[in-house]
Formats: C-alpha cells, structure tokens, sequence
C-alpha cells in the first residue's frame, strides 16, 4: 500500500521549487509536460530529495524482483517408500529455509530495544549506560525521536549515501549487524519450530520415507549436509537483501519490502499447490 501511494499518490506538496506531486510516477509526467529543459525535468524526478523519486521506485522494484529470483533456490532431495515399491517423492530444502522468520524477529528485536531505549532517554538522559543505549532527538521532517548516537543509532540504516560516505564505520557496523543477527535467528528458528534436520529425520521416518542409497540411520547426517547450512546462508541473503534494499534507496524500509515480497510469495506457492491437488482430483 505504501509503495502503490509513494508512487501514484495525487497529492502536492510545497517545496522550495514550488507544488509537487508526491507520488513519483505522476511527478515525473507532471515535470515533463510543465518543464521546457526536460533533461533538468528528467534528473529533478530521478533524484529530487525528501519526496519519492523515480530512483528510489526503480531500486524498490529490483529488490522484488531479486526476492523472487532467490526464492526459487533449492536443493530437491529424492526420497522413497519403504513398502509401496516405485512410490517416488522429493523432499525440496529452499534457499530461504525459514522464509521471513529471521527478518520479522530481527525487526521486533530492533523495535523493542527502540521502545526501551526512548523511554529511558525521556527520563534518565545523561546517564552513561542510557546514552550507551541511545541517544535521540525530535526529526525535523516527519515529527518522530531519530536515533543520533548509541547502539540504537548503530543499528539503524544510514539515511543516504551521504551519511554513509560521512560515517562509514556506521554503514559497516549496521551491516555486521543484520548478517549476523539474521544468520543467528533462522539458525535458532529451526530448533524451535521443529525444522531441524532431527526433526525433518524423524517425519520422514515416520512416513516409512527413505533416501535412496542411503541407509536411514544416515538420514539425519544427510540432512544435516543441508538444513542447517541453508538456514544459516538463508538469514544472511535475507539480511543482506534488506541492507541492499534501505542502502539503494527504496521506498519503504528494507524489512518491510522483504515481508511484503516473501508474504506474497507464500500466498502465491499455496495458491499453485491448491491448484494443483484439485487439477489431480479431477484427474488432468
């Protein structure tokens, strides 16, 4: 909803060149019909600041696309019944193996430490491990407390390629941060949501599913090969595409495009696996 409105929102706003349109796409035709120098036209509705431009809608519709490219990663293992001879099946372990997991608990980590963090700056600011915490003041563009130093700040995404050039260690540690944290969360998530390789092991086990050519005291280490790598690589292509996402600009935050694009993604995998067990029960 947010991306639909930042790109064709009607409303105009006063800024310092006179009335825009908030919405990118209708700034750009609306710069382009008003403008005589439609290259000036052309590079104000790339690049203007402090309102959605063309670039930032280009950057959010890559990172989609890259989501969806990566959800197609997997690794198809061939499995077997033990006493229906010739009963095929496979047991597919994606790139994305704990989906969005990893970016939703980060996301609530962050947002719990934010919350914690702005409540004791109101009342306790001065004290070291409060301002080790973070520290905040009031935006001059939207009204909210912005984080300006302390972890809170350091675990924030820098604002603009400007502030990362100005502090680069910022840009680094904010990095380091959701690699690892996301990493982290979809190793443990595995553990507890019963997604383990033990766990995976003992379903199939209980379906009588083997792995051809493997004996089936092996099939925990076999899965283990898999599981716990794809759970790990997984959160880190996660974190790494929601870096990707907030350092090119898009609209909206990097964690919000990624749970709006996996959250799509799951509707459209259960819609086509409905549609392909009534297509069955017809018999096509």
């Amino acid at each position: 909803e947010n991306i639909i409105w930042k790109a064709f929102s009607p409303t105009t706003i006063n800024s310092g060149r006179g009335a825009e349109f908030e919405g990118a796409v209708i700034a750009l035709f609306h710069l382009l019909i008003t403008r005589t120098d439609k290259v000036r036209a052309l590079r104000e509705a790339f690049y203007r600041q402090n309102l959605p431009n063309v670039t930032n809608l280009l950057a959010t519709v890559l990172i989609f696309l890259i989501v969806i490219y990566f959800q197609g990663f997997r690794v198809v293992l061939p499995v077997r019944s033990k006493n229906a001879r010739g009963q095929q099946g496979s047991y597919p372990i994606k790139l994305f193996y704990t989906s969005n997991m990893p970016i939703i608990l980060q996301s609530a980590l962050v947002s719990n430490l934010y919350f914690i963090s702005q409540l004791l700056y109101r009342r306790y600011s001065g004290y070291f491990l409060v301002d080790l915490l973070g520290k905040w003041k009031e935006s001059e563009y939207s009204g909210h407390s912005v984080p300006v130093g302390g972890i809170a700040y350091y675990i924030t995404a820098p604002s603009s390629l400007a502030d990362m050039a100005a502090n680069p260690f910022h840009a680094l540690f904010y990095i380091v941060f959701m690699l690892s944290a996301c990493a982290l969360f979809s190793k443990t998530w595995i553990e507890v949501s019963g997604s383990s390789a033990r766990d995976v092991a003992k379903q199939l086990k209980e379906q009588q599913m083997v792995m051809p050519g493997h004996r089936e005291s092996n099939l925990q280490k076999e899965l283990n090969r898999y599981i716990p790598t794809a759970a790990a690589f997984g959160g880190i292509c996660i974190g790494a595409l929601t870096v990707l996402a907030d350092f090119m600009g898009a609209i909206g935050s990097g964690t919000g495009i990624l749970l709006a694009v996996t959250i799509i993604y799951q509707y459209f995998e259960t819609f086509e696996k409905e549609k392909a067990s009534e297509l069955g029960m017809f018999g096509f």
